[in-house]
């Protein structure tokens, strides 16, 4: 499944050299082993998820969408003072049927760049405004407009920029078989998940998109209410703290972020047999 053709923005200024370079890696040692393992994926097909999902989108997000408009109005104010101008973010991500759209945010970061021209880690730009606003998801607020057009549902796997789209495999690209929502909260287990992170998630959304029903989204959204007022927990992930992409895949088949890579290879984690030029590839990759 490959991506609508269309200009991309605010994608390539946030991967850094390093992390192309491992992805391409992973892609070429792994992604094709990886593809010919996982388990093929089977879609739900349903009056619900054909019709009835979507009217429920607009019920609820057309009356809240107007409700927010006041309040919306003041957060702009407060990020032009806080960030200048251009007060929103725009990004392209990827939806479904590996549709591209424009999300629209808050600005919450500054857009201080390293030496390569690319931006810094969030952790490094988030603004103490845009803390408070990351904290209590107030910069998401706009997204309930991408449900209006069609782009976003209230529930469904978070939508992803199109770099990580692209560095998926296929059992994963099917998570963009339903439209892309506000959160996708977790509903199963899977090994060493408190590690990785991404393989939590990733498996997560294809569990959804093969389950999903009126029922699961009733207790999602429950979910979905309790997250947003864990204040403690938002507070760490609205600092932007620990905070790096997927990059690709082990041996395994598990998906890896950039620090779960770096961690493998200095616990030496990879094949003895390598050649030294894979091996020269994995150390330029973590310098």
């Amino acid at each position: 499944m490959k991506t609508e053709q269309g200009s991309v923005i605010g994608n390539s200024a946030l991967v850094s050299v390093n992390e192309e370079r491992v992805a391409q890696l992973l892609r070429e040692k792994n992604l094709d082993y990886v593809n010919s393992i996982s388990k093929e994926v089977h879609p739900k097909n349903t009056l619900y998820t054909r019709a009835i999902k979507r009217l429920l989108d607009l019920i609820v997000s057309i009356p809240v969408f107007i409700v927010l408009l006041p309040f919306n109005a003041i957060f702009a104010v407060c990020t032009f003072f806080d960030v200048g101008s251009p007060i929103f973010y725009k990004q392209t991500r990827v939806g479904k049927n590996a549709k591209k759209f424009t999300m629209v945010k808050f600005r919450n970061m500054n857009e201080k760049k390293d030496a390569d021209g690319r931006l810094l880690p969030p952790s490094q730009r988030v603004t103490k405004f845009g803390r408070i606003m990351r904290k209590f998801s107030l910069d998401e607020l706009l997204n309930f407009w991408s449900i209006i057009k069609g782009d976003m549902s209230i529930i469904g796997p978070r939508p992803q920029p199109v770099f990580v789209y692209e560095r998926l495999s296929d059992r994963h690209k099917h998570r963009s078989d339903v439209r892309p929502g506000l959160e996708c909260p977790r509903m199963i287990h899977v090994e060493k998940e408190d590690i990785f992170r991404y393989q939590r998630t990733f498996e997560n959304d294809v569990w959804y998109v093969e389950n999903v029903s009126f029922a699961t989204d009733c207790k999602m959204i429950f979910m979905l209410v309790k997250m947003v007022f864990s204040f403690k927990k938002r507070g760490n992930q609205a600092s932007g703290n620990g905070i790096t992409y997927f990059v690709g895949y082990d041996e395994t088949g598990t998906a890896m972020s950039m620090k779960n890579y770096q961690n493998d290879y200095k616990s030496g984690n990879y094949d003895s047999a390598e050649s030294e030029s894979e091996k020269t590839n994995y150390e330029e990759s973590v310098v």
